[in-house]
């Protein structure tokens, strides 16, 4: 038996044009004792805690052609690493939003010049026990249940025996959380008492392995399986939710955050991931900023099972012979 599946590949470009930007400005003078050029140096860069696997593949890459930088991340939550940024404690954070008006006004008068560069797009996965069966969920089902209107699993299925659903999110101040409220809830509070927090999203993944009536709410590269070169295969020791953009979710309709639903825009739970530098002296965090966008860094991002923001994206059928 045949199947026809459908996968992404990126064109990237040559690694000359990399080099070539990333030496352009080498020769500035630094200010305020900072030693560091685009390609050396030490410094610390804050990222939302959920994006770490990219920011360390990332980190890697570049530490291997630019052996005299060292990028020292510090994985914390949305909230805190903007308020390094916009305090200078930082200049680079990788998070899943832009500079909010008042944000980049405030850098402006400060003399400052703040950058924000696309580089990837993420499915907001949401995960549940491998026991549960329940594994299609609306949009409005999802914010049923953020708003405490669903709080059982009975509530999606009358025949399920899981009880009253737990809730789980990365961290209290994180990316996901503030995602769900600006883009799902449109202001409106997480209001269903059975919703808390861990620390990591290791942590969720590991709640919802043991708790058969979790569903946890993580980004989508946390799941991919490293071992799948087609990006094609989520972990095996939890189910990913095929999520629906139509008021009653069937398996017909609803999509797993595969790259291919991601480009299509099938998957509805989608959001952007961004560098936002603020670097005066244009050193290492401006250098490696702009590497994530360049074509290495958007390779790796493929790689991750995200959708790398550049880059050529050719759509091929395949066919695969399942026998």
């Amino acid at each position: 038996m045949l199947n026809k599946h459908s996968y992404i590949f990126v064109g990237l470009f040559t690694v000359a044009l990399m080099a070539v930007f990333l030496t352009s400005c080498q020769e500035k003078k630094h200010k305020g004792g900072r030693t560091d050029t685009p390609t050396s140096g030490v410094v610390k860069i804050a990222s939302d805690e959920s994006f770490s696997p990219i920011v360390e593949e990332e980190r890697e890459v570049f530490e291997g052609i630019y052996p005299q930088a060292r990028i020292v991340p510090v994985y914390t939550n949305e909230t805190d690493a903007m308020n390094d940024l916009l305090k200078g404690k930082i200049c680079l954070v990788i998070t899943s939003r832009d500079f909010s008006a008042k944000e980049r006004k405030n850098l402006q008068d400060r003399k400052f010049m703040p950058v924000s560069i696309k580089l990837a797009y993420d499915g907001l996965a949401l995960i549940v026990n491998r026991a549960n069966t329940d594994t299609c969920l609306s949009v409005n089902d999802f914010k049923k249940i953020l708003l405490g209107q669903i709080t059982s699993w009975r509530q999606i299925n009358p025949a399920s025996n899981k009880g009253t659903m737990q809730v789980v999110f990365d961290t209290n101040k994180s990316s996901a959380i503030d995602w769900c409220v600006d883009s799902l809830l449109k202001g409106k509070a997480i209001a269903n008492p059975n919703v808390f927090a861990a620390k990591t999203s290791k942590e969720v993944v590991n709640f919802v392995q043991k708790t058969p009536n979790a569903i946890g709410i993580i980004g989508s590269n946390w799941l991919n399986d490293e071992g799948d070169s087609t990006n094609t295969t989520f972990k095996k020791n939890v189910t990913v939710v095929s999520v629906s953009k139509a008021d009653k979710a069937t398996p017909m309709n609803s999509f797993k955050p595969y790259q291919y639903y991601l480009w299509t825009g099938a998957y509805p739970m989608i959001r952007t991931i961004y560098a936002l530098l603020n670097d005066p002296i244009n050193g290492l965090p401006y250098g490696f900023g702009h590497f994530l966008e360049m074509p290495i860094g958007q390779k790796v991002i493929y790689k991750t099972g995200l959708l790398p923001y550049r880059g050529d994206v050719v759509i091929r059928d395949v066919q695969v012979n399942d026998q």
